[in-house]
């Protein structure tokens, strides 16, 4: 066929005759020079174009109209042909694009029906349908993995087993959802279709597999050549407006049986036995889960709901440390200490600020005190070590259950594959490069000098980010001490009979940290919306080959930058705040105009405990807005303006039901990972702060599996499912996490809670007054404390105008010597063993814990032993299957007639080299 010959395309016919394929009359130039699956196509060829048909009103079929061949994937266009004449011109070049895309999709033998919607007579639906060669084609090129054999390897009895009438009513109705039986899989190859376990060519490849095999095909469609310039892939076209809408279909309502024979009903029964709050107290069916969704939406929830089991231990230890400090609070007696009018009652604190910070009565935070005891006991030090071996548990162990997931969904060589570039790379590859591994040369999208200059880009814009969220950091700081001193100014008048109920229990210290902590979580949350733009487009620029390396570099640079976001305003409490002050004679100021906050005479734990209560707490909820009312609300308004109401008593079809519902994401469950791991930082960083962290945790989670399951389940169109092993490259990120956690806790405890300094006093520094004897008392911690100041040494510029009430002296929380000693205001030798025992404190804790992490580490494999049994038979079985086999025949082709030798003759032969031997 030559440059002006045209293209012949065979009609498709349904059952009722109409033609589905046929020609139109504009032609397109393509050039030799195409991708190989169109050899067919050749300079001057016509393009085929869908023929519309008419709905048949099944609204619950799965098929085309003659009922035989399934839908596998839906594209979803408005008819050019119905626009206003204004911009004919832009839906014009829209058309073409079109027309070209579907007859790409044809040429790569995908077959095409189109239907008009019942609703709006502007909207297309275009139905694709996979054909079996296809798809036995795209599922040797993906590499994907089928069954040989049924699984001959018993599962060994365990103990669940004969418990399993406990555990029964917490797991989905087996009568709804069955277990499926198991098979020895290898990846398909086309050739060998005799070796494979094949029961029903339509059943064979799962729905899931199909709508995988088919958006890949759709990535890779050219829709526009231009020169050399190819433009491909139905993500452009979405962008562009040639298409509306893309996605595989839901098989059913989520409430609703079908109507249809043979339909499955995953998605009525994953809404019933999952996502329905009825079933909150129910394991999660994992299988199905990822049979419906694939193995990227099974890992995500297996991997939460692991998570949210192993925190039911933590929240317990948690809430059993917490009702300890509750219980124990009133006996403390540092704490009597201080709402003794005797004690606390006479000592006049130093003003906190300059001049207009008045001075003011220690026992005026007796209830701040109180509550302080509830997170700063002993108990919070076994919690801070427990939940650093519950980490490395929790990550062991979920390696483990991993490992197990990988080699049930057929993952365990996924990552040994070679995984496809991504369209987006493949269509700016413009530079040759020699592969290091084939030493063939292959075309790159930029040379070495563009690589390091994309990567520079985004390491330098991630830096400015970061440098405006420390910034805002500072900003906040700011805003502290200049509401600390309002607030020291309002709250410690005497005349303000307003704020008389309050004043025992709203300090100014905790007015400012309430007050900053919510404006600290609206500042995190408007920075989140801006970064998310940027850190997107800063990847795309960046142009990763792959999927995973394009979700690995998005995840790195989201979590950096949320890392410090979340997490800089609890660093900076923890081990910023009142670590340099100075002394009320000699102050230190923050850009020289600002002095520095100082804690609380019990430190400034309390307030690290209100950050996070308030971040944790405020996170969910707003986290739970956007992923439960955003969506009904979208939906209830998109049905609204389409009349979908009306539609449904017209019996909308499945595609067009699926339509008017919201599309995922381009980054998937990036945002939910990313919430959780977020959350598991608070959970393990701050924990020693703050023991009812876990518990909130494992409440936020409950309600967190429930809602995205039913998020995904009604509101959302089904995903286009994806392979993944693994939690990619999260988890390494946990592992830091944890890693970090161990040192964090022991510095929290050891600068910013009182534990140390109070152990201090009690083994080395209570003694009664008259005798050396040691009696362990904390009796005087509270006045040992607190050093003297002389107020006649105040400096000018910070002397309060407040009237001094005829005291000479006043008091402020630190370790120095006092006035009219030879080194008045200098350190003691108190602190600098509070000091020793801190550093000795951290050193020792780090080790025992970092060794207890490795041997826990050690010890515990990351493969069940039962898993790598069933590895390698698998391995054996298609090495026998298919690969030896195969060697005998490719043999026997091999022999020539003449040359041939019987089998006699071996055996003579074997038997004479015996001898001989």
């Amino acid at each position: 066929m030559n440059g002006n010959d045209v293209l012949e395309m065979d009609s498709v016919s349904d059952t009722e005759g109409e033609t589905v394929i046929g020609m139109i009359d504009e032609e397109i130039v393509y050039p030799e020079e195409f991708l190989p699956t169109y050899h067919s196509i050749r300079e001057g060829a016509t393009i085929a174009k869908v023929i519309e048909v008419e709905f048949n009103g099944k609204k619950d079929t799965l098929f085309f109209n003659d009922g035989i061949r399934r839908i596998d994937f839906i594209l979803v266009y408005e008819d050019e042909d119905k626009k206003e004449f204004e911009k004919k011109h832009i839906f014009a070049r829209r058309k073409r694009r079109r027309e070209y895309f579907e007859a790409s999709l044809m040429k790569m033998g995908m077959e095409l029906e189109a239907t008009r919607s019942v609703v709006d007579e502007k909207l297309m639906f275009l139905k694709i349908h996979m054909p079996w060669d296809v798809l036995c084609t795209y599922a040797e090129v993906l590499h994907i993995k089928v069954p040989i054999q049924p699984n001959d390897l018993s599962c060994r009895p365990s103990l669940w087993n004969y418990v399993s009438w406990v555990t029964k009513p917490f797991y989905p109705n087996e009568d709804l959802i069955r277990k499926e039986a198991e098979y020895f899989t290898a990846p398909f190859e086309k050739d060998r279709l005799e070796y494979f376990y094949i029961k029903d060519k339509d059943l064979f490849f799962t729905p899931s597999m199909r709508s995988r095999m088919a958006y890949y095909i759709l990535c890779r469609a050219p829709y526009e050549i231009r020169g050399n310039i190819k433009k491909f892939g139905i993500t452009k076209l979405l962008d562009g407006g040639v298409y509306k809408a893309a996605y595989p279909l839901h098989d059913s309502r989520f409430n609703v049986k079908s109507t249809e024979e043979d339909c499955p009903n995953e998605r009525y029964l994953l809404f019933q036995e999952w996502a329905h709050p009825k079933s909150f107290y129910k394991m999660q069916p994992l299988d199905l889960i990822r049979k419906y969704y694939g193995e990227k939406i099974g890992i995500y929830f297996a991997w939460l709901g692991f998570y949210t089991i192993m925190l039911t231990v933590a929240a317990v230890v948690g809430l059993g440390c917490f009702i300890y400090g509750y219980k124990t609070q009133e006996t403390s007696t540092w704490s009597k200490e201080v709402c003794d009018p005797d004690i606390g009652g006479q000592i006049v604190m130093c003003p906190q600020c300059d001049k207009h910070c008045k001075y003011w009565r220690l026992n005026s935070t007796c209830e701040a005190s109180k509550k302080l005891c509830i997170f700063d006991n002993f108990g919070t030090l076994v919690f801070a070590v427990f939940m650093s071996v519950w980490v490395t548990l929790f990550l062991e162990f979920w390696k483990r259950y991993q490992a197990e997931l990988e080699y049930e969904w057929d993952t365990v060589e996924f990552l040994e594959q070679e995984e496809p570039p991504r369209p987006e790379y493949e269509a700016k590859c413009i530079y040759e490069h020699k592969n290091p591994v084939t030493g063939v040369k292959e075309k790159v999208p930029y040379s070495t000098c563009g690589r390091c200059m994309r990567l520079s880009v985004g390491i330098g814009t991630v830096l400015f980010w970061i440098m405006l969220i420390i910034a805002s950091v500072v900003a906040i700081t700011i805003y502290r001490l200049a509401a600390f001193f309002a607030f020291s100014t309002t709250l410690r008048t005497e005349d303000l009979k307003e704020l008389e109920p309050l004043k025992e229990y709203v300090t100014p210290q905790m007015a400012t940290s309430v007050t900053a902590s919510l404006i600290n979580f609206v500042v995190i949350m408007i920075l989140n919306m801006l970064y998310e733009r940027v850190a997107i487009w800063i990847t795309d620029f960046e142009l990763p080959r792959t999927r995973t390396e394009y979700e690995n570099s998005l995840t790195l640079k989201m979590f950096l930058f949320q890392f410090v976001n979340y997490y800089s305003s609890c660093f900076y409490i923890a081990f910023a705040k009142g670590k340099a002050v100075g002394y009320p004679g000699q102050p230190v100021y923050l850009l020289g105009k600002y002095r520095n906050e100082e804690c609380d005479p019990g430190g400034c734990l309390i307030e690290l405990t209100t950050q996070l209560s308030i971040i944790m707490g405020g996170k969910a909820i707003w986290n739970n807005i956007q992923e439960v009312l955003l969506p009904w609300l979208k939906n209830l308004y998109a049905r609204h303006c389409s009349g979908q109401s009306i539609a449904s008593d017209k019996g909308c079809p499945r595609w067009e039901q699926d339509y008017h519902l919201q599309s995922i994401s381009k980054i998937g469950l990036f945002y939910e990972y990313l919430e959780m791991v977020i959350q598991f930082g608070f959970v393990t960083l701050f924990v020693a702060s703050f023991p009812l962290a876990p518990a909130l945790a494992l409440v936020n989670n409950l309600f967190e599996i429930r809602v995205d399951a039913w998020k995904i389940t009604t509101q959302f169109r089904r995903m286009v499912p994806e392979k993944a092993s693994t939690i990619g490259a999260w988890q390494p990120i946990l592992q830091g996490i944890a890693i970090l956690a161990v040192a964090t806790n022991a510095m929290i405890i050891a600068f910013t809670s009182d534990m140390i300094p109070r152990l201090v006093y009690y083994w080395s520094f209570s003694v009664y007054p008259y005798g050396q004897k040691y009696s362990h008392t904390m009796e005087g911690y509270i006045n040992s404390s607190l050093s003297i100041f002389n107020i006649s040494d105040f400096p000018e510029q910070s002397r309060p105008l407040s009237p001094t009430y005829n005291i000479t002296t006043c008091r402020y929380r630190d370790f120095r010597y006092p006035p009219g000693h030879t080194r008045e205001y200098e350190f003691t030798v108190y602190y600098w063993h509070v000091v020793a025992a801190k550093m000795a404190f951290i050193i020792v804790v780090e080790h025992i814990v970092y060794f207890t992490k490795f041997v826990l580490s050690y010890l515990i494999p990351d493969v069940p032993y039962a898993v790598k049994e069933q590895i390698k038979r698998e391995k054996y079985l298609t090495q026998v299957i298919l690969h030896e086999t195969n060697l005998k025949l490719v043999t026997k082709r091999l022999k020539s007639p003449e040359d041939e030798i019987t089998e006699g003759t071996i055996d003579h032969l074997s038997a004479e080299e015996g001898d001989f031997d």
